[in-house]
């Protein structure tokens, strides 16, 4: 890829981005929104990008296709100028000296073969599944859920009846035992603890999340796996199923399809080929840019250093990352990306959470309760400013407490407990 244009002066002529998920697309779109007119590759071999999230929620349902997961239609990239590789990206050679004295341009080469240079290169490589690390895990029929390919796979063996295991109790894995039981499939969750999402949401919305699977039919084991034996194994298992599950403690768990849904971790294998500073992501700066100029990283993969907040891979701080990244290399400021928030759905409850829920020293947290249910928890800091909350069921209570995080509102915890009082009545200060 060639410089296409006479940029400005520190502002590059070209830029490749690695990584098609939603931080790559937004890298692209924002160069474009703000008026960027070089010549823009995206590399992934997943072709046109399209959005993570649904895949182990409404996709698996059956509740989008495939085209409602496009991120922007086709004809959108080429309008754009965006050159769209379907290819996958093996090696990123950082640039140097050209011979002639001049600066020598980044280098990406795929699996093709192919070599594309640039002025600057953004790594929005994103997550791989965080490995199994048992005997019998690496079997080819068990599933991870990365890819649209993968939730097609699942989605095609979710049927009345299926026996379905799922390893790992974290929001991929609920959510995906709630679309199976959707299917009318016997699911079984394997988690190593009976509240996964204490450390997202808080310890009593964690307890009720958790309820919601017996409550629906899931069956679950607290426990870990220790081995999974397989029917078509060497020696030929006698096995009721086509897989069983080993835990540490002696119980098994019988399914006809595993699922794998121990998380991920930052893919940070290019980066590291490539002489970048690595922990726990690709560290940068607040707008992304790496220890090598010229060369970015954007969301899962990306980690920055001096952030308030501990990394959260997610999709909304995945957007702010690329968009902020498009303004660093324009030489521009991109808003304050502010407290990190997602979400999450399982049986028709619809989760959120902004900021830290984690206590900090000398803080606690604050449950509001409804009629003996808690509908909100909220992490406050021993200065009485808030850290973070999360909700079931009441996204404008989140919206609220992220504007409070925001401006470091100073709030009373009676009042936060208190379900008569609006949290947005509290951001006034």
């Amino acid at each position: 890829m060639s410089h296409d244009v006479d940029a400005p002066a520190g502002v590059p002529g070209s830029v490749v981005v690695v990584g098609g998920g939603v931080a790559g697309f937004a890298v692209v779109r924002e160069l474009r929104r703000r008026g960027f007119a070089g010549g823009i590759a995206l590399v992934d071999p997943q072709g046109v990008p399209y959005d993570r999230p649904p895949l182990s929620k409404e996709f698996l349902t059956g509740d989008a296709d495939a085209h409602r997961l496009l991120l922007a239609p086709p004809a959108w990239f080429a309008e754009h100028g965006v050159e769209l590789v379907e290819d996958e990206a093996v090696r990123v050679v950082p640039g140097g000296v050209h011979p002639d004295g001049g600066p020598a341009p980044h280098r990406v080469e795929t699996a093709s073969g192919r070599v594309l240079d640039a002025d600057a290169v953004v790594l929005a490589t994103g997550g791989r599944p965080r490995a199994l690390d048992v005997a019998g895990a690496d079997h080819p029929d068990l599933i991870t859920l990365r890819t649209r390919a993968d939730a097609e796979t699942l989605r095609d063996r979710l049927t009345f009846g299926t026996e379905v295991a799922v390893v790992g109790g974290g929001f991929t894995g609920a959510e995906v035992a709630a679309a199976a039981r959707r299917s009318l499939a016997a699911v079984t969750l394997v988690t190593g603890t009976d509240a996964p999402a204490r450390a997202a949401v808080g310890p009593a919305l964690a307890a009720r999340l958790h309820r919601m699977h017996a409550e629906h039919g899931v069956a679950v084991e607290v426990g870990r796996a220790a081995w999974i034996e397989h029917r078509d194994a060497d020696g030929g298992a006698a096995l009721p199923a086509a897989h069983r599950l080993h835990l540490h403690d002696g119980r098994t768990v019988d399914a006809d399809v595993v699922v794998l849904a121990g998380g991920t971790v930052p893919d940070t294998a290019l980066a590291e080929d490539a002489g970048l500073e690595v922990a726990d992501g690709v560290l940068t700066d607040a707008m992304g840019r790496t220890t090598v100029p010229g060369i970015l990283a954007v969301g899962d993969a990306a980690r920055a250093r001096e952030s308030a907040w501990a990394p959260s891979r997610h999709w909304e701080p995945a957007l702010r990352s690329g968009a902020a990244a498009a303004a660093a290399l324009l030489g521009e400021q991109a808003d304050a990306p502010g407290a990190p928030w997602f979400w999450s759905d399982r049986y028709d409850a619809h989760v959120e959470a902004v900021g830290d829920m984690t206590v900090p020293a000398g803080g606690r947290i604050v449950d509001r309760e409804v009629r003996g249910v808690v509908v909100a928890s909220f992490a406050l800091a021993a200065d009485g400013t808030l850290r973070g909350a999360a909700s079931i069921d009441d996204p404008m209570t989140v919206k609220a407490a992220r504007r409070i995080i925001d401006r470091g509102i100073v709030v009373d915890a009676a009042a936060l407990a208190d379900p008569a009082v609006p949290v947005k009545s509290l951001a006034r200060g």
